[in-house]
Protein backbone atom coordinates (compact mmCIF):
# COMPACT_ATOMS: atom_id res chain seq x y z
CA UNK A 1 0.00 0.00 0.00
CA UNK A 2 2.82 2.30 0.84
CA UNK A 3 4.76 1.28 -2.50
CA UNK A 4 1.16 2.57 -4.32
CA UNK A 5 1.25 5.70 -2.17
CA UNK A 6 4.47 6.39 -3.41
CA UNK A 7 3.25 5.78 -6.92
CA UNK A 8 0.38 8.61 -6.77
CA UNK A 9 2.70 11.08 -4.98
CA UNK A 10 5.00 10.77 -8.11
CA UNK A 11 2.60 11.00 -10.67
CA UNK A 12 1.02 14.16 -9.14
CA UNK A 13 4.16 15.68 -8.20
CA UNK A 14 5.05 15.27 -12.27
CA UNK A 15 1.79 16.23 -13.42
CA UNK A 16 1.59 19.52 -11.27
CA UNK A 17 5.42 20.96 -12.56
CA UNK A 18 4.70 19.96 -16.24
CA UNK A 19 2.33 20.18 -18.95
CA UNK A 20 2.70 16.01 -19.56
CA UNK A 21 3.48 14.41 -22.83
CA UNK A 22 6.74 14.62 -23.36
CA UNK A 23 8.20 17.60 -20.77
CA UNK A 24 6.87 15.11 -18.25
CA UNK A 25 9.46 12.19 -19.36
CA UNK A 26 13.02 13.80 -18.23
CA UNK A 27 11.05 14.24 -14.38
CA UNK A 28 9.87 10.38 -14.89
CA UNK A 29 13.05 9.15 -16.20
CA UNK A 30 14.59 10.79 -12.34
CA UNK A 31 11.69 9.77 -10.20
CA UNK A 32 11.53 6.05 -12.09
CA UNK A 33 14.76 5.13 -12.56
CA UNK A 34 16.26 3.34 -9.86
CA UNK A 35 13.37 3.33 -7.74
CA UNK A 36 11.07 1.26 -9.75
CA UNK A 37 12.70 0.16 -12.59
CA UNK A 38 15.79 -0.15 -14.82
CA UNK A 39 16.88 2.24 -17.62
CA UNK A 40 16.16 -0.38 -20.44
CA UNK A 41 12.90 -1.24 -19.14
CA UNK A 42 11.89 2.91 -18.73
CA UNK A 43 13.31 3.56 -22.23
CA UNK A 44 11.04 0.07 -23.46
CA UNK A 45 8.10 2.07 -21.54
CA UNK A 46 8.76 5.36 -23.30
CA UNK A 47 9.16 3.70 -26.67
CA UNK A 48 5.53 1.52 -26.22
CA UNK A 49 3.71 5.05 -25.20
CA UNK A 50 5.05 6.57 -27.67
CA UNK A 51 4.14 3.75 -30.44
CA UNK A 52 0.44 2.87 -29.28
CA UNK A 53 -2.36 5.67 -29.83
CA UNK A 54 -3.94 7.00 -27.61
CA UNK A 55 -1.89 9.88 -24.84
CA UNK A 56 1.84 9.23 -24.31
CA UNK A 57 1.91 10.30 -20.62
CA UNK A 58 -1.01 7.90 -19.27
CA UNK A 59 0.27 5.10 -21.20
CA UNK A 60 4.19 5.76 -19.73
CA UNK A 61 2.07 6.26 -16.35
CA UNK A 62 0.31 3.19 -16.30
CA UNK A 63 3.66 1.18 -17.66
CA UNK A 64 5.68 2.45 -14.78
CA UNK A 65 2.85 1.68 -12.33
CA UNK A 66 2.60 -1.60 -13.16
CA UNK A 67 6.35 -2.44 -13.63
CA UNK A 68 6.66 -1.17 -9.98
CA UNK A 69 3.19 -2.52 -8.19
CA UNK A 70 0.91 -4.58 -10.49
CA UNK A 71 -2.44 -3.48 -11.40
CA UNK A 72 -2.84 -1.46 -8.06
CA UNK A 73 0.53 0.21 -9.24
CA UNK A 74 -0.99 1.48 -12.78
CA UNK A 75 -4.08 2.48 -11.30
CA UNK A 76 -2.07 4.70 -8.70
CA UNK A 77 -0.03 6.07 -11.47
CA UNK A 78 -3.01 6.59 -13.84
CA UNK A 79 -5.34 8.13 -10.89
CA UNK A 80 -2.32 10.72 -10.19
CA UNK A 81 -1.72 11.17 -13.58
CA UNK A 82 -5.29 12.24 -14.10
CA UNK A 83 -6.08 14.10 -10.26
CA UNK A 84 -4.32 16.97 -10.95
CA UNK A 85 -4.92 18.79 -14.24
CA UNK A 86 -9.31 17.10 -13.54
CA UNK A 87 -8.64 19.11 -10.75
CA UNK A 88 -7.39 22.17 -11.35
CA UNK A 89 -9.78 22.31 -15.06
CA UNK A 90 -13.06 22.22 -12.44
CA UNK A 91 -11.30 25.30 -10.24
CA UNK A 92 -11.13 27.06 -13.36
CA UNK A 93 -14.66 26.43 -14.56
CA UNK A 94 -16.12 27.04 -11.08
CA UNK A 95 -14.74 30.25 -11.31
CA UNK A 96 -15.59 31.18 -15.04
CA UNK A 97 -19.06 30.34 -13.81
CA UNK A 98 -19.04 32.79 -11.02
CA UNK A 99 -17.83 35.12 -13.32
CA UNK A 100 -19.98 34.35 -16.59
CA UNK A 101 -22.22 37.25 -15.55
CA UNK A 102 -19.85 40.25 -15.44
CA UNK A 103 -19.82 43.19 -17.20
CA UNK A 104 -15.54 43.09 -17.66
CA UNK A 105 -15.55 39.76 -18.43
CA UNK A 106 -17.73 40.36 -21.60
CA UNK A 107 -15.47 43.31 -22.16
CA UNK A 108 -12.22 41.47 -21.44
CA UNK A 109 -13.18 39.03 -24.09
CA UNK A 110 -14.33 41.57 -26.90
CA UNK A 111 -11.19 42.97 -26.48
CA UNK A 112 -9.43 39.71 -26.97
CA UNK A 113 -11.12 39.51 -30.34
CA UNK A 114 -9.28 42.20 -32.73
CA UNK A 115 -5.87 40.64 -31.50
CA UNK A 116 -6.97 36.89 -31.91
CA UNK A 117 -8.01 38.05 -35.21
CA UNK A 118 -4.65 39.80 -35.97
CA UNK A 119 -2.34 36.82 -34.29
CA UNK A 120 -4.73 34.34 -37.20
CA UNK A 121 -3.99 36.70 -39.46
CA UNK A 122 -0.11 36.80 -39.23
CA UNK A 123 0.38 33.09 -38.89
CA UNK A 124 -1.63 32.49 -42.43
CA UNK A 125 0.33 35.69 -44.21
CA UNK A 126 3.55 33.33 -42.27
CA UNK A 127 2.46 30.06 -43.48
CA UNK A 128 0.84 30.92 -46.70
CA UNK A 129 3.39 33.64 -48.06
CA UNK A 130 5.71 32.45 -50.69
CA UNK A 131 9.92 32.83 -50.14
CA UNK A 132 9.46 37.04 -50.86
CA UNK A 133 6.86 37.06 -48.75
CA UNK A 134 4.24 38.15 -50.97
CA UNK A 135 0.70 35.76 -51.42
CA UNK A 136 0.12 33.65 -54.72
CA UNK A 137 -2.67 34.08 -56.84
CA UNK A 138 -3.98 30.79 -55.38
CA UNK A 139 -3.62 31.74 -51.91
CA UNK A 140 -5.42 34.76 -52.06
CA UNK A 141 -8.34 32.77 -54.19
CA UNK A 142 -8.69 30.52 -51.34
CA UNK A 143 -9.12 33.02 -48.83
CA UNK A 144 -11.39 35.25 -50.78
CA UNK A 145 -13.60 32.32 -51.09
CA UNK A 146 -13.69 30.85 -47.63
CA UNK A 147 -14.45 34.51 -46.34
CA UNK A 148 -17.16 34.58 -48.85
CA UNK A 149 -18.40 31.02 -48.04
CA UNK A 150 -18.26 32.07 -44.17
CA UNK A 151 -20.58 35.48 -44.16
CA UNK A 152 -22.45 33.33 -46.14
CA UNK A 153 -22.89 31.28 -43.06
CA UNK A 154 -21.49 27.97 -44.75
CA UNK A 155 -20.25 25.36 -41.56
CA UNK A 156 -16.72 26.21 -40.71
CA UNK A 157 -16.25 22.53 -40.99
CA UNK A 158 -17.57 22.39 -44.81
CA UNK A 159 -15.48 25.79 -45.49
CA UNK A 160 -11.81 24.30 -44.00
CA UNK A 161 -12.68 21.16 -46.19
CA UNK A 162 -13.31 22.59 -48.72
CA UNK A 163 -10.27 24.99 -48.79
CA UNK A 164 -7.96 22.29 -48.48
CA UNK A 165 -9.08 20.83 -51.19
CA UNK A 166 -8.83 24.20 -53.41
CA UNK A 167 -5.18 24.13 -51.57
CA UNK A 168 -4.50 20.34 -53.03
CA UNK A 169 -5.54 21.72 -56.74
CA UNK A 170 -3.88 25.16 -56.58
CA UNK A 171 -0.79 23.85 -55.04
CA UNK A 172 0.20 20.22 -56.18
Amino acid sequence: MLHWISLFWIFVKINLLTTSGPASVGLLYKEAVGKFMTESDFVEAVGFSSALPGSDALQLAMFVGYAAGGVGGALAALLGSILPPTLIMLLIVSILQRLRGEAWVGNFVRGLTPAVAVLMVLVAWQVFAGGDNTLGTGTLIIAGISLAALLLKAPAPLVLLGAGVLGILFFR
